[in-house]
């Protein structure tokens, strides 16, 4: 036997005459069709994660427009409550200021009726103590000149009828 059929040499052989079966078998082909079926699913997954990602590109947007939209609207409605206590505000002071007006002015009114019926009490009770200060100097002046007086009065009655 040469030299040059040793282990290796059979090896070979057998190597070559098994790669030659599973070209026989087609294995290239079924192991090519499985490459180009990986490799077509690769691609739709890489189109359907670029339209996912236009998707959420798009998403992202609409989402920025809706934030920035919803942050006018609390500023619209920040703006509106302002104005709104502001507006109350007035409304209250005025509110207010006319009801100081108007309690201020009834009891104005009360203090002054309550000094016309003082004075009219005051002069009531006046005339009441002139009018018995009267009758007591009357009767006094009667107890003491009551017969005079009188014979006065008679004499002078007398004379304006004559």
């Amino acid at each position: 036997m040469p030299v040059w059929m040793d282990n290796s040499f059979f090896a070979l052989v057998g190597l070559v005459i098994f790669i030659g079966l599973l070209v026989y078998l087609g294995l290239p082909r079924i192991i090519g069709g499985m490459l180009d079926k990986q490799i077509a699913k690769i691609e739709t997954e890489l189109s359907e994660a670029k339209r996912l990602r236009q998707d959420a590109a798009a998403l992202l947007v609409e989402y920025e427009q809706k934030r920035i939209a919803a942050e006018k609207d609390a500023q619209d409605i920040i703006a509106s409550a302002q104005e709104e206590a502001n507006r109350l505000t007035v409304e209250a002071k005025a509110s207010l200021e006319e009801l100081v007006t108007r309690r201020t002015k009834a009891v104005e009114d009360k203090i002054a009726q309550a000094e016309s019926q003082a004075i009219a009490e005051v002069r009531a009770r006046s005339a009441d103590l002139a009018v018995e200060a009267a009758r007591v100097v009357l009767s006094d002046e009667m107890n003491r000149n009551g017969g005079k007086i009188i014979d006065a009065a008679i004499a002078d009655v007398s004379t304006k009828l004559n």
